[in-house]
């Protein structure tokens, strides 16, 4: 058994898709119309085979209040691992993203907290050796 796919609830499906590969740097695997939404997945381009993460449109009504709680709580929806978080948040940083965590070291890992302008934040980590 093995994960494929996951999804991350986005309030726009064409501002995430922006922001997850002209930011982020994923590339799109699938891009399928679904009536006024799309199947849209993004692959990390160091692995177009691995796990897909579905940009998946928020609508559904009991996902409004748990977003939210997480949001005013500072709980991250979802974590990417990056090579060296640092130097991960300085690109970022340059390219006009808000994080809502500098980066920190946090026993076996360093971490950093980032608004992805569509509903979430999403924790980056890099495992210290």
């Amino acid at each position: 058994m093995r994960i494929t796919l996951t999804s991350v609830p986005v309030d726009d499906q064409a501002r995430a898709e922006r922001f997850y590969t002209e930011v982020l740097g994923f590339q799109v695997k699938h891009d399928v119309p679904l009536g006024e939404h799309r199947w849209l997945t993004v692959v990390s381009p160091e692995d177009p085979s691995g796990p897909e993460l579905l940009l998946e449109p928020a609508g559904h009504p009991a996902l409004a209040p748990y977003r939210d709680a997480l949001l005013a709580d500072g709980i991250p929806y979802a974590q990417l691992t990056v090579d060296d978080v640092r130097a991960e948040h300085a690109r970022l940083v340059g390219l006009g993203v808000r994080f809502t965590q500098e980066p920190a070291d946090m026993g076996p890992v360093t971490t950093a907290v980032l608004d992805d302008t569509c509903g979430n934040l999403i924790q980056i980590v890099t495992p210290v050796s």
